[in-house]
């Protein structure tokens, strides 16, 4: 497959292979968040933002795996780097409680490992003066591990805030965070204390209400922390003003409350800079990464992190050492060929051209996004919806997010042609369906 002429081929579509895929692996899953029936085969071609499924089609992926595959499909310099590892087993070790060489020293070694994805990490997160890290499986365990040590570090620690509109992963702490769709926490228990604010200046002044000392009732010092999205993803790819972000930093500063940047699916030069944070005058004391990254990571300085042995422990936490490798590999070609730039410039390119494809359509009412992290809002959900199944069916996948937004994540390395083809594409399903779904 030549990804500098490959385009969408569709047939029959989702085919009799896929179906058969898709209903094997339903026989024995749990009921899940199943976003498309698209089926990867993954012993067929792919590079980039193209893929191919069982029966042969060829899809245009403008999803990334919801931000998880930074650099597309098959990336030829990742690929050829980890070529030069030879796999061992066990893969997974036993977590950052244990110790793992990649050969040499720690200067003088092929390949990175663990140890080296946290140097990194603190390297980029040096703007912010954080120095150290607690790898994790995934986003949801960085979450709650910054929720933790945010806890530990607060003297009297009662409540925390969060946003309307927050997604911040699916275990029960985390969940307690969440306001995006109830679905997520229905019936099941919370962390107690949690206070909710608009994702907006209005939110600013509530909160500023509720700290005010001599009228408010939300006492300072027992606040452990504000966790916020610099982008919102799954509550509709909301973009906050200058303003919003430069006064929550100036009012947790006032009452040195401690801020947890969540960076899941913003972070990792998503947005043009390596932390969606980068854009504001925002200083996070936290930032919690994955999906890009390949492995969960909470990051902060040493004085936030809890001193105490065993405070913090997991089995499997750092233990995946190919994931580990990916990380820091993914982290040094993003610096090594300018990714967060050209992030940028694909990403005001993208919206321009969705904004002239769409700007004589009633039934869109906003285009907006930072970087590749780029939203299409319709008028009604059951628009969107079609959409995004007329883009499928044409072999460009996409994914809904908030009440009636579609979203777009192509590869960082993605290129002006592939955006050619997926504003072509979505322009034809737009074509289908405006005046089809009625509000």
């Amino acid at each position: 497959m030549n990804r500098d002429t490959v385009e969408p081929s569709v047939g029959e579509f989702p085919g009799p292979k896929a179906e058969q895929w898709v209903s094997y692996h339903q026989r024995s899953a749990a009921p899940s968040t199943y976003v498309y029936d698209f089926v990867w085969d993954v012993t067929r071609d792919a590079v980039g933002p193209f893929c191919t499924d069982p029966d042969g089609n060829v899809l245009l992926d403008f999803t990334s795996h919801v931000a998880a595959a930074p650099l597309g499909y098959n990336n030829p310099d990742l690929i050829d780097r980890l070529r030069e590892f030879d796999l061992v087993d066990p893969m997974k070790i036993a977590g950052q409680d244990f110790y793992v060489s990649t050969g040499g020293t720690p200067d003088d070694t092929s390949l990175p490992g663990p140890a080296h994805l946290m140097d990194l990490l603190t390297e980029v997160t040096g703007q912010y003066d954080m120095d150290t890290v607690f790898l994790s499986n995934s986003g949801a365990e960085a979450v709650e591990n910054a929720i933790k040590i945010a806890y530990d570090n607060c003297e009297t620690p009662k409540y925390g805030i969060t946003f309307e509109g927050a997604f911040h992963g699916r275990t029960l702490g985390a969940l307690s965070l969440n306001r995006s769709k109830s679905v997520h926490r229905r019936k099941f228990p919370e962390v107690s204390g949690i206070v909710d604010v608009p994702y907006s200046m209005e939110g600013v002044e509530r909160l500023r209400a509720k700290l005010d000392g001599a009228n408010g009732h939300l006492p300072a010092d027992q606040v452990a922390f504000l966790i916020l999205e610099p982008v919102q993803g799954e509550g509709g790819y909301r973009v906050p003003s200058d303003e919003f972000m430069r006064e929550v930093n100036a009012l947790c500063d006032a009452h040195d409350i401690t801020i947890i940047a969540d960076e899941i699916q913003s972070g990792v030069a998503r947005t043009g800079e390596m932390w969606a944070s980068d854009h504001y005058a925002l200083e996070p004391d936290v930032i919690t990464s994955a999906k890009a990254l390949r492995v969960g990571a909470t990051i902060s300085r040493s004085d936030v992190f809890p001193e105490e042995e065993a405070r913090l422990s997991s089995t499997w936490g750092a233990g995946d050492v190919l994931a580990a490798m990916q990380g820091a590999l993914t982290l040094e070609l993003i610096e090594e060929q300018n990714l967060a730039a050209n992030a940028a410039e694909k990403g005001a390119s993208l919206r321009s051209r969705l904004e002239s494809a769409t700007e004589s359509l009633a039934e869109v009412v906003d285009v907006r996004g930072l970087g590749l992290m780029v939203a299409v809002e319709f008028d009604t959900e059951e628009r969107r919806d079609a959409v995004v199944d007329a883009a499928f069916e044409r072999g460009l996948l996409t994914l809904g997010c908030g009440a009636r937004s579609l979203r777009l994540l192509p590869p960082l390395d993605v290129t002006e042609r592939e955006l050619d083809l997926a504003v072509d594409l979505l322009d034809a399903a737009l074509s289908d369906v405006v005046g089809v779904a009625a509000p």
